[in-house]
C-alpha cells in the first residue's frame, strides 16, 4: 500500500556507520550527497597515543582525515569499477600499486561507489512506483465516478456494481486484451528497435536489410530498388511524410484492431459473408459496422466499398510466406502485375529474434491493373504481422491516411485487408486472403468498369491467384527431375539465370503498362476507337536497358474472345508471324523453355526468328507467358545471342539490357461480353459470345535514338503510333479468323 511518506529520501537511505556489509571494517558512512561531489575516501583513526581513556564517559577523541584522489585515479577507478563492481583482494592491491593508494583506500572507494549506485537505483525505482501510484490512483477515481453516475437501463435509477451489463463487461475484458497486447507490441519495439515507442524513434533506411530467405530462383530476396524505379518511384514520398511521436501510440491501436478484425473475418461465415448464386462471397455491411463498431470510422462520403475474401492452397511452407508479405522488395517483385510502387517508409517494430510476429511497418504502396484507362489506388499505411496461439500467422494492413497532415482529396482507403496462413503437411499452407477497400473509382474508363466493380480487377481472388501461380513458378523452377528433352534447359545454373533475367523483364514489363502517377502518358490523336498513349524517358548508367531515349506505347482495347484463347493465340511461337510486325514474316522456332506450372502456357522461352531474307541476321527472343485465374501476361523482349550463351552457361543476367514489350489479357467482367452497346454487337457476331470477352493490353518499348541528349522526334512518335496500331489490327483479324474457324 502506498504511504505518503514513503518516499522521502530520510526514511529510504539510512547513511548512518554501520558494522555489516560493505561497512565491515568501520567505515563511516556519507550522506547521498557526498557520494556525488567527494572524489576522495574517509579515513576515520582513533586516540594515537594508544592509552587507556580515563573517564569512561568521555568520547574517543576521533580524527577525520579525508584524500581527495587526482583526476587519473578516478578516471583508472571509475573504468575498473564499471567492468568489475567487486574487486578481490588481488585487484585492489594491483589498483592501489598502478595508481599510489592504499589497498584500503581501494576498498574504501568501491564501497562507497556500490552505496552511492545502490541510492540512485533505488530513488529511480521509487520515482517509478509513485508515478504509477499516482496513475493509478487517478484511474480508480474516474471508475468510481462512472460508477456513481451509472443507471440502471430498465428503471432510470442508480445502478448497482452487479448491474453492469454482459456487453459492458465484454468490453472492458477485450480493452483488457486488447491494452495488453499494445503494451507487447510496445515493449518488442523498444527491445529492437532500441527506443521506447513514446520516445525518438530515428528513420530507418528506407530499403532495410531482407531477412536470409535464399529462394534459389527468381532472386526475390536481392531485389535492387523497387518496381517502378525507373519512373520516377521516388516522387511517392511527396505527398507521405514518416509518422510523428504522437502518431506512434496511435498506429499501435489501429494494427492490433485492424489484426483482430482481419482473423475474425477470415474465419466468419454467415450472416457477414453472404454467398451469390455464382459462388461469389458477398460482404453484409450492415452486419460489418455492428461487429466491428471500431476501426478507421464510417465510410467517406463519395466512396463505394469493395470487399472479398478468397481461399487456396499454396506449395511454400508459411515460413517463407510471411518473409515475401514482409519484405516490401520480395512482395513488390511476386505481385508485380498488381504492386507498381511501394515502399517502407519506418520499421517501429522488427519482430521477435528470428522472425516477424509483432514486425510492425509503416508503408505506402500503388496497386494497378495492367492498363493506363484504370487509374492506381494508393495508399498509405501500416502493416502488422502476428503468430496466433494455434500456430497460424495473419498479416494486415490497415490506412493511416487520417493521420496525414495535409490530407488531400480521399480516392481510396484500405480497410483491414491481408491474409491468414496455416501450416500444412509437406511444405503447404492455406491461405485465405481479405480484400476490404473503399473507393472512388468514376474514372476508371467504362471499357473497364464491369472488370473493377466485380471485384476482379484489384479483389482477393487476383491476389490469390497470383501467389498460387509464383508459387508454382518457384517450385517448378527448383524441381531437379528434368527430363532429357532437347529443348528443356537441365543446367541448375542456366536455369536460375535465364529465369532471373525473364523475371527482370516481366517486372520492367508491369511497371511502365499501367496508369501509375509516376507515368507521364500523352494520348495520342486517333481517328478509330482505340487511344494510344505514349511517353518517353531516358535511360542511362543501367546495365541493364541500353542507353538513350526509350518510347513507350501502350493501348487497350476489347475483342469478343475469351481470355484463354486469346492467350493460347498470342504465345504459340507458330502464329506469332501473323500480328509480329518486327519478325518480318520470318519463321519462328522455340529453342529452349523452362516450365513453371502445370498450365502449358506457364513458361519462359528462348525464340529464335529466321528470317527468309539471307541477308537479314537471326534474332533471338526472350518470352514469358503465364497465366492464372485472374488474367494473362505474354511478355517478350529481343536479346542480343552472345549475352543469351552467358546466361544459358549459369552466368550474371543482370548485365542483359532488355526493353520488354507485350500482352496483359484480362477479362472483362461479365458474362455475355461486358458492358456496353459495343460488346454486345460485337458478341452477338462470334459464336464464343456467351464466354465473355478479353481486355487486352498492348505495349510497346522501342529505343529511338542512342544519344540520352537527343530530342525525340515527331515521326519517331508517328513510327511507333502507327507500328502499335498496326499490330492491334493484324491481332483483331487474326483473332477473328481463328474463332471463325475453330468455333
Amino acid at each position: 500500500m502506498y504511504h505518503p511518506n514513503m518516499f522521502e529520501s530520510h526514511h529510504m537511505f539510512d547513511m548512518t556507520p554501520k558494522s555489516t556489509s560493505d561497512n565491515d571494517l568501520g567505515i563511516t558512512g556519507s550522506r547521498e550527497d557526498d557520494f556525488e561531489t567527494k572524489s576522495g575516501t574517509e579515513v576515520t583513526t582513533e586516540n594515537p597515543s594508544g592509552e587507556e581513556l580515563q573517564d569512561p564517559n568521555q568520547r574517543p577523541n576521533k580524527k577525520k582525515r579525508y584524500h581527495r584522489h587526482t583526476q587519473r585515479q578516478i578516471q583508472e577507478l571509475e573504468s575498473f569499477f564499471k567492468e568489475c563492481p567487486h574487486p578481490d583482494d588481488k585487484q585492489r592491491k594491483e589498483l592501489s600499486r598502478d595508481l599510489n593508494l592504499e589497498p584500503l583506500q581501494v576498498k574504501f572507494w568501491f564501497q562507497n561507489k556500490r552505496t552511492q549506485m545502490k541510492a540512485q537505483s533505488e530513488r529511480h525505482e521509487n520515482q517509478i512506483l509513485k508515478s504509477d501510484n499516482d496513475k493509478l490512483r487517478a484511474e480508480n477515481n474516474r471508475y468510481k465516478e462512472a460508477l456513481s453516475n451509472a443507471t440502471c437501463p430498465n428503471c432510470g435509477g442508480p445502478a448497482a456494481i452487479g448491474e453492469m451489463s454482459f456487453d459492458e463487461q465484454h468490453l472492458r475484458i477485450e480493452n483488457a486484451r486488447l491494452r495488453e497486447e499494445i503494451d507487447r507490441i510496445s515493449a518488442i519495439a523498444a527491445k529492437y528497435v532500441g527506443k521506447p515507442l513514446g520516445s525518438s524513434f530515428a528513420p530507418l533506411a528506407i530499403h532495410a536489410p531482407s531477412r536470409s530467405l535464399d529462394l534459389e530462383v527468381g532472386n526475390f530476396g536481392n531485389q535492387t530498388g523497387f518496381v517502378g524505379e525507373m519512373y520516377g518511384t521516388g516522387d511517392i514520398l511527396r505527398s507521405v511524410s514518416i509518422p510523428s511521436e504522437t502518431d506512434k501510440p496511435i498506429i499501435v491501436e489501429l494494427a492490433v484492431a485492424a489484426m483482430e478484425e482481419l482473423v475474425r473475418m477470415a474465419q466468419t461465415g454467415d450472416p457477414l459473408w453472404l454467398s451469390t448464386d455464382n459462388s461469389v462471397e458477398i460482404l453484409n455491411e450492415e452486419e460489418y459496422f455492428r461487429t466491428f463498431p471500431r476501426g478507421i470510422g464510417p465510410k467517406p462520403l463519395g466512396l463505394r466499398s469493395e470487399a472479398s475474401r478468397q481461399s487456396a492452397v499454396v506449395i511454400m511452407n508459411h515460413i517463407n510466406l510471411v518473409e515475401i508479405l514482409m519484405d516490401v522488395n520480395q512482395w513488390s517483385c511476386v505481385f508485380s502485375g498488381i504492386v507498381s510502387r511501394a515502399l517502407t517508409l519506418e520499421v517501429l517494430s522488427t519482430g521477435v529474434a528470428g522472425n516477424y510476429n509483432g514486425a510492425l511497418q509503416v508503408m505506402t504502396a500503388e496497386f494497378q491493373v495492367p492498363s493506363p484507362l484504370v487509374p492506381t489506388r494508393e495508399n498509405y499505411f501500416v502493416r502488422y504481422c502476428k503468430q496466433h496461439s494455434d500456430g497460424s500467422w495473419a498479416v494486415v494492413d490497415v490506412s493511416l491516411d487520417s493521420l496525414r497532415p495535409s490530407t488531400p482529396i480521399l480516392r481510396t482507403r484500405r480497410r483491414p485487408s491481408g491474409c491468414l496462413i496455416q501450416e500444412l503437411p509437406n511444405g503447404y499452407s492455406k491461405v485465405t486472403w481479405i480484400e476490404h477497400m473503399e473507393v472512388d473509382d468514376r474514372s476508371v474508363h467504362n471499357m473497364y468498369k464491369p472488370l473493377v466493380q466485380s471485384g476482379l480487377a484489384f479483389g482477393a481472388k487476383r491476389w490469390v491467384a497470383t501467389l498460387e501461380r509464383q508459387c508454382e513458378r518457384l517450385a517448378s523452377s527448383m524441381a531437379s527431375n528434368i527430363p532429357g528433352d532437347l529443348s528443356v534447359i537441365t543446367s541448375p545454373e542456366g536455369r536460375k539465370s535465364m529465369l532471373k533475367l525473364a523475371e527482370r523483364m516481366v517486372m520492367s514489363f508491369c511497371s511502365g503498362v499501367g496508369a501509375s502517377t509516376a507515368h507521364a502518358w500523352t494520348t495520342m490523336s486517333t481517328t478509330g476507337s482505340d487511344d494510344v498513349r505514349v511517353m518517353t524517358r531516358k535511360s542511362m548508367d543501367d546495365p541493364g536497358r541500353p542507353p538513350g531515349i526509350v518510347l513507350s506505347a501502350a493501348t487497350s482495347f476489347w475483342i469478343p474472345v475469351a481470355p484463354k484463347r486469346v492467350f493460347d493465340f498470342l504465345r504459340d511461337e507458330n502464329s506469332r508471324k501473323e500480328w509480329d510486325i518486327l519478325s518480318n514474316g520470318g519463321m519462328v522456332q522455340e529453342m529452349a523453355h523452362i516450365a513453371n506450372g502445370h498450365e502449358p502456357g506457364n513458361c519462359v522461352s528462348l525464340l529464335r526468328v529466321n528470317s527468309g531474307n539471307s541477308s537479314q541476321s537471326n534474332m533471338l527472343i526472350l518470352q514469358e507467358s503465364c497465366t492464372d485465374a485472374s488474367g494473362s501476361y505474354v511478355i517478350y523482349a529481343p536479346v542480343d545471342i552472345v549475352a543469351m550463351n552467358v546466361v544459358l552457361s549459369g552466368g550474371d543476367p543482370d548485365y542483359v539490357a532488355l526493353l520488354p514489350s507485350g500482352f496483359a489479357i484480362l477479362p472483362d467482367g461479365s458474362v455475355g461480353g461486358g458492358d456496353g452497346n459495343q460488346h454486345q454487337e460485337m458478341v452477338s457476331t462470334t459464336s464464343s459470345g456467351s464466354c465473355g470477352g478479353s481486355l487486352l493490353t498492348v505495349a510497346f518499348q522501342i529505343l529511338v535514338d542512342s544519344v540520352p541528349t537527343a530530342k525525340l522526334s515527331l515521326g519517331s512518335v508517328a513510327t511507333v503510333n502507327s507500328l502499335i496500331k498496326c499490330t492491334v489490327e493484324r491481332i483483331k483479324a487474326a483473332v477473328s479468323c481463328d474463332v471463325g474457324g475453330g468455333a
